[in-house]
């Protein structure tokens, strides 16, 4: 369809891009109807149209945007009591620091599952209370409390139970405490069943019956609502006259770390914490963050993407291939010393993680591609290989979803002889019913998770029953998506010289960028690609000069091999329009604009 052909409503196709290299329309992502909007916010608040078209594509009104633009958490922070059981939990968790009982915390193995365990027990070892952290093995025990584990606990004098990042769905390990005469607090935002699990209290704001609106916080945004909430039954019992108050705000690193790695929507409240948790990051006063900072060569102030992609890996690394309390340690280590061996053990570990995620990978691919030939149609894909480590299974998860486009599950073989899964998602999907869909039918022995990521464990004979369970469950919905044309989404269009430094700073100001907050896209129109080579692990670099003769540098990440590499090889010394989003190098000590090329078009 040509620009001039297009139908009413319809947005047009921006720089006449129907089909990309990647087989995508671009389009403008502010509405017709938002542009009088983002006019009145430049002209209002003084700021860049590109800025004011961002900031108005994504609901944010006139009167809003100096809020937007400056989070506070102070403006942003619910009472905790708007949370179910919320002040339940408070109130035994004080029970428990002022009758110095023997606490444990029962934390999940990835990044968010570290961060809650460091939060909770650094304010209950600042309140003369020194928990025990117990961390599960993925390999032997896996995701969520279990029998034995609840039961050692308890032989080591556990009279509360604290899970975090888990526990609720953990039905026979928490009546198992409950036999015992342990009692249990779930603080944690999975999705969760009808039946809850015995416990003085769940909090978890996505259970049935709570109605706070906080479903988008990670756990580690759940257990500092908590403390705020504790903080404030002890300061009610006294328990602070004479001894002072732990800093609060001193434990927001740890919940921008989790609330960016476990990728849930950076929107109100998440924003608010991560905008602060990297300015209390930035301080370096937490020894074993800073250890970490240094063994991934992160010498700059942190951003938003060092901690998705530098930080949180590294942390995951021990979950998923060598020692699952690893994380939890580093982050509670005060002694630098010990912080940096911690630091180095997790660094190595998340290289050999890659060495066995990109064989993984390529096998997965080849593995999609033939069921997908024969099924062209196939709503999910169930992949599983003896030779796949469970560690990894989710990342080879994440790449054949980006590859394919629809939600995928990698399931890798476990000593009992179930196969233990991870999926990934795609926007529109969700997953995690899907999966407690399984559980509730008998095709899954368990399992549970988000929109957008889950994990199951399945019996090694029942795989194809999982496989037609994520058929049924999934296909109208990704057969919907599948009608719908696929688009790029572009914030504005530049030139190589208009992308500067100063730009890009302008253009922070909306962020962070994450989960349901796109990070800008922009496109380069008529630019010729006067350089593009492969480097590194499968990356391309790229150089693109305006008619001006100003030039950018540009580079697509694990595209080499790929359509989107093919396509820019193809167009070497052509004229292209090229979209991406901007970021800064810092390499040398300047400050360059650098294109971070999401597609290509011809011209």
């Amino acid at each position: 369809m040509s620009e001039s052909a297009t139908a009413p409503g319809e947005r047009r196709a921006l720089l006449g891009v129907e089909h990309s290299a990647l087989g995508r329309r671009w389009q403008e992502r502010l509405a017709p109807e938002a542009g009088p909007i983002a006019l009145a916010i430049a002209q209002t608040h003084g700021l860049p149209d590109l800025l004011a078209r961002i900031l108005a594509s994504r609901g944010v009104g006139v009167q809003a945007v100096p809020a937007f633009l400056a989070p506070r958490l102070r403006d942003l922070m619910p009472d905790p009591s708007r949370l179910t059981a919320m002040d339940v939990a408070a109130a035994r968790l004080a029970d428990a620091i002022l009758n110095r009982e023997k606490v444990a915390i029962f934390g999940d193995y990835d990044v968010d599952g570290a961060c809650s365990s460091a939060l909770l027990a650094d304010y209950l070892t600042s309140c003369g209370t020194i928990p025990a952290i117990h961390i599960p093995d993925r390999m032997t025990e896996g995701y969520g409390p279990n029998v034995e584990a609840i039961r050692r606990l308890a032989e080591e004098g556990a009279r509360l139970i604290v899970t975090v990042d888990c526990g609720t769905a953990g039905q026979e390990p928490l009546a198992e405490a409950a036999r015992l005469g342990v009692d249990i607090v779930v603080l944690d935002h999975h999705g969760a069943p009808e039946t809850l699990p015995p416990a003085v209290a769940i909090v978890n704001p996505n259970r049935l019956d709570d109605l706070s609106g906080l479903g988008h916080l990670a756990a580690a945004g759940i257990v500092f609502m908590a403390l705020v909430a504790l903080a404030r039954e002890l300061r009610s019992r006294g328990f602070f006259a004479a001894r002072p108050e732990p800093d609060l705000l001193a434990g927001l690193d740890l919940v921008a770390l989790a609330t960016i790695a476990d990728v849930v929507p950076l929107t109100g409240l998440n924003r608010a914490f991560v905008r602060q948790g990297l300015a209390v990051m930035k301080q370096r006063r937490r020894v074993g963050l800073s250890a970490l900072a240094d063994a991934a060569r992160l010498a700059e102030a942190p951003e938003a993407w060092h901690l998705g992609f530098l930080l949180g890996p590294r942390i995951n690394a021990g979950g998923r291939i060598g020692d699952s309390s690893l994380g939890a340690r580093l982050l509670l280590e005060q002694d630098p010393t010990a912080a940096a061996a911690i630091a180095e053990t997790l660094d190595t570990l998340n290289a050999e993680r890659q060495a066995i995620e990109r064989l993984a990978v390529e096998e997965a691919i080849a593995e999609a591609d033939a069921m997908l030939s024969a099924r062209p149609d196939l709503p999910a894909l169930v992949l599983v290989s003896p030779g796949w480590h469970p560690g990894i299974v989710g990342l080879v998860a994440a790449r054949v979803k980006e590859r394919f486009g629809r939600p995928v599950f990698a399931f890798g073989a476990r000593p009992d002889g179930t196969a233990t899964g991870s999926g990934r998602s795609i926007p529109g999907v969700d997953l995690g019913r899907a999966v407690r869909a399984a559980v509730a039918c008998g095709d899954a022995v368990k399992g549970g998770g988000h929109a957008m990521a889950a994990g199951a464990t399945v019996a090694a004979d029942g795989l194809a029953r999982f496989a037609t369970c994520l058929e049924r469950e999934l296909g109208s919905a990704v057969a919907v998506l599948a009608a719908s044309p696929d688009a790029l989404e572009i914030d504005g269009i530049l030139s190589a010289g208009g992308a500067s430094a100063d730009l890009i700073h302008e253009l922070d100001r909306a962020g962070p960028f994450g989960q349901g907050q796109p990070e800008p896209v922009v496109a380069l129109a008529r630019h010729r690609l006067v350089d593009c080579r492969e480097v590194g692990t499968g990356h391309v670099r790229a150089t693109f000069r305006a008619g001006d003769g100003q030039t950018i540098r540009a580079i697509a990440f694990r595209a080499a091999g790929q359509p989107l590499g093919q396509a820019l090889a193809a167009a070497r010394d052509g004229l292209v329009h090229v979209a991406g989003t901007l970021s800064l190098d810092r390499w040398g000590g300047g400050e360059k604009a650098e294109l971070r090329i999401r597609d290509v078009a011809d011209a």
